[in-house]
């Protein structure tokens, strides 16, 4: 059922709504870690001019040239790491939509939902990228001292954040926010299941930058179909 859900996010990838998003939320995390790029070759190099700084390298232009580059290389790997949980949290933007458009091909018999407003929309983005990266950290750490199990861990991670924030985007549009805690707690073994589904697809370069559409999709889907299991 979970591969059913997801295939079903895939096959509605025609949809002009869910290109918008992926374009706009592709768009807004470029010109972000560009801006990110440019603040800290600005940065470095105000660092650099400072009186302090010039008079511990002196006349070494080269080793001021050297930490400029290696401050630019640093950022542009980071941004590269970054890449991925930046798109989802400014994806997470738009994910009302994403869903609307699945009910609506879907659950056409589902009452029409108000949009959140705006500013809880970018509340929820802000907390689910803090949460993303914090994890991330702490994955990378893990890795680090058992390198062996850094896929597992960064699957089993991201899986289960991305499984509870989405099942909670998708549920508490239908539901108050108690009712979906506790059909998240009813299913949290599934949900995390199809967080790992998406999970897998973000080691791959590019093709991650899909999984926020998609999972808003496949976590819509799963919603309506445990909601409509009859409770215990």
């Amino acid at each position: 059922m979970i591969v059913s859900d997801f295939l079903k996010s895939i096959a509605q990838f025609d949809d002009p709504r869910f290109r918008r998003v992926l374009w706009r939320g592709l768009g807004l995390t470029i010109v972000l870690l560009v801006a990110a790029c440019l603040l800290v070759i600005f940065g470095v190099n105000q660092l650099l001019s400072s009186p302090l700084v010039a008079g511990l390298i002196g006349d070494q232009t080269w080793l001021g040239t050297l930490i400029n580059i290696g401050g630019v290389l640093f950022t542009i790997a980071l941004s590269i790491w970054l890449m991925v949980p930046v798109a989802s949290a400014i994806i997470a933007l738009f994910l009302d939509e994403v869903a609307r458009a699945v009910e609506e091909r879907h659950y056409p018999h589902l009452p029409h939902q108000t949009a959140p407003k705006l500013t809880d929309q970018i509340l929820v983005s802000i907390k689910f990228l803090g949460i993303l990266i914090l994890a991330n950290i702490g994955a990378l750490i893990v890795s680090l001292i058992l390198p062996l199990l850094a896929p597992f861990v960064f699957w089993a991670t991201n899986g289960y954040l991305m499984g509870r924030e989405y099942f909670h985007m998708a549920a508490m549009r239908r539901l108050p926010r108690a009712q979906a805690q506790a059909l998240f707690q009813r299913h949290r073994g599934s949900i995390w299941i199809a967080g790992i589904l998406m999970a897998i697809p973000l080691t791959i370069p590019l093709v991650g930058l899909f999984i926020p559409i998609l999972g808003a999709a496949t976590f819509t889907h799963q919603f309506e179909r445990l909601r409509a299991l009859p409770s215990d």
